[in-house]
């Protein structure tokens, strides 16, 4: 395990990844653990008895949900402390909240998380308050506490990230990214939010434009950990029954898991990447 005190990625596979996926002798968990994920982000409702099982195989556990109101955010920042989650991904409102009620969600999640000392993460989903560019960008301004959960396919697939031009949107979603202390693994391409991706070489646009995004969530959280010393990145390859993993002729488009695995890879890769530059800014600026 790293030191304590060094700044490191730690992966963590999303059990509503593992619906539908092979058959594991020795059980989900175990294969969670021998692939080396370093935890597992449960859903909910949240089964106390799998928390149990995966602290006993040394994984550590992490959580999501979902705000619809104010009081949920406290509900699930105490049933989170309670079970000793890590942290919890939220989804927060649907989106068709005015700003004054989905200022009322932000402060309710910021209220939780300081009140029972758990770190809540909004993420950047469809159907949510954060749905769009513009709006989480505000939001991020208005609310400079807020650190959210980077689940970008959303963005990329639903607001057609190319479209007006990469480099224009990645500028401009910059308060987010310095944000980002969570960051669910999918990779979209311009009209598929989840889609196949392997070891080609040169690496489609789409799979570089997620590096980008991966790298500068990282940088943003090297920059400021605020005592933190990890960020999580948990692949969330989602099964073709809720219309994510895409199938042709009966059959998924690719092999979840090892798909996941890739993720992680990539992400490691990402971290490096951003870790490098930061040392060697640290270097060139006399620290």
């Amino acid at each position: 395990m790293p030191e304590p005190n060094v700044l490191h990625l730690r992966s963590y596979m999303n059990w509503l990844a593992m619906d539908g996926l092979q058959q594991f002798p020795e059980g989900p968990l175990r294969a969670i653990q021998d692939a080396g994920y370093d935890g597992v982000q449960f859903v909910q409702p949240l089964d106390g008895s799998l928390v149990q099982k995966a602290r006993a195989l040394g994984l550590g556990v992490c959580g999501s949900g979902r705000v619809n109101g104010p009081r949920d955010a406290e509900r699930l920042a105490k049933e989170a402390r309670e079970a000793g989650l890590e942290c919890l991904t939220l989804h927060v409102g649907w989106g068709i909240e005015d700003d004054l009620q989905a200022a009322m969600l932000i402060d309710a999640v910021l209220d939780a998380s300081a009140k029972y000392s758990v770190p809540l993460y909004p993420e950047t989903h469809r159907a949510t308050i954060f749905q769009d560019l513009w709006r989480s960008v505000q939001f991020a301004h208005r609310f400079p506490q807020l650190r959210f959960n980077g689940d970008f396919s959303h963005w990329y697939t639903g607001s057609e990230f190319v479209y007006g031009g990469f480099e224009k949107k990645l500028d401009f979603i910059r308060p987010v990214l310095e944000r980002v202390r969570f960051l669910h693994g999918r990779i979209g391409n311009p009209g598929c939010i989840q889609v196949k991706i392997d070891n080609r070489n040169p690496e489609p646009l789409y799979v570089q434009h997620f590096r980008t995004l991966w790298t500068a969530s990282f940088a943003g959280f090297l920059h400021e950990p605020e005592g933190q010393p990890f960020i999580c990145f948990a692949p969330e390859l989602l099964a073709p029954s809720i219309y994510y993993a895409r199938t042709f002729g009966g059959r998924e488009e690719s092999d979840r898991w090892r798909e996941s695995l890739l993720m992680v890879k990539i992400a490691r890769e990402c971290f490096a990447e951003a870790e490098n530059a930061f040392t060697s800014g640290l270097r060139q600026g006399g620290c």
